[in-house]
């Protein structure tokens, strides 16, 4: 039997999320288990109910963009993120992909795409919008980039030391790290220390390049 895919629409305009939903709600094994209509309500609710995929508005208060999607990759790596816009520039369709978003949609494509989208999502495969497939040759060749679970390391880190070690990569202070991963900034400090006595590491230089080597995404 096929898996309940649990879905979180983010949108800062009520009636695009009731629109969302009503067409969510004629698709089987598909379920909302909530919405947000701002960045910092959605991180609260990814942070806590770890949905299988975001649809998320590039548009909405508080989210910066593609920074934004680092963001939402490094408090939940296995998390699929579809973006939903009215920009169709190219350069931001690429910047999204290689952010690590699953599928661009815009909004004045076919309703008949949020299927689509989701089926290729499905099938661990890159989702763009019709009007925007001439931003990127092949979509199909542009995987996902690795998630702390899939990134190797020679020397065997935990699911923690994983995520650790990728947002002092992307330069957050322990006071940043701790808020991403609601823990507190000591113990963030301490996950930080410890881990880079393990690696050898000295500097932030050096968990940047580490991260880098491994195949982790550092934004």
């Amino acid at each position: 039997m096929r898996k309940l895919l649990t879905i979180v629409v983010a949108d800062d305009h009520a009636i695009v999320r009731e629109g969302l939903k009503l067409l969510l709600s004629t698709m089987d094994h598909v379920s909302v288990v909530a919405e947000a209509a701002d960045g910092e309500t959605l991180t609260t609710i990814v942070r806590a109910s770890s949905p299988d995929l975001v649809i998320l508005d590039l548009g909405m208060p508080g989210v910066a963009g593609v920074q934004f999607i680092n963001e939402l990759r490094a408090v939940a790596p296995r998390m699929k993120i579809l973006a939903l816009t009215a920009n169709i520039e190219p350069r931001t369709v690429r910047a999204v992909i290689a952010a690590g978003a699953s599928g661009y949609l815009t909004k004045t494509g076919d309703p008949a795409e949020l299927n689509a989208a989701l089926d290729a999502m499905l099938r661990n495969e890159i989702y763009l919008s019709q009007s925007v497939r001439f931003a990127i040759d092949d979509p199909r060749s542009h995987q996902p980039p690795p998630t702390t679970d899939t990134a190797l390391s020679p020397i065997p880190l935990t699911r923690r030391e994983m995520q650790i070690l990728s947002l002092a990569a992307q330069g957050l202070t322990a006071r940043e790290t701790a808020d991403r991963l609601g823990i507190s900034p000591l113990t963030a400090r301490k996950h930080r220390e410890n881990l880079m006595r393990k690696l050898s590491l000295h500097n932030a230089a050096e968990i940047a390049a580490y991260a880098v080597r491994i195949g982790l995404p550092i934004g």
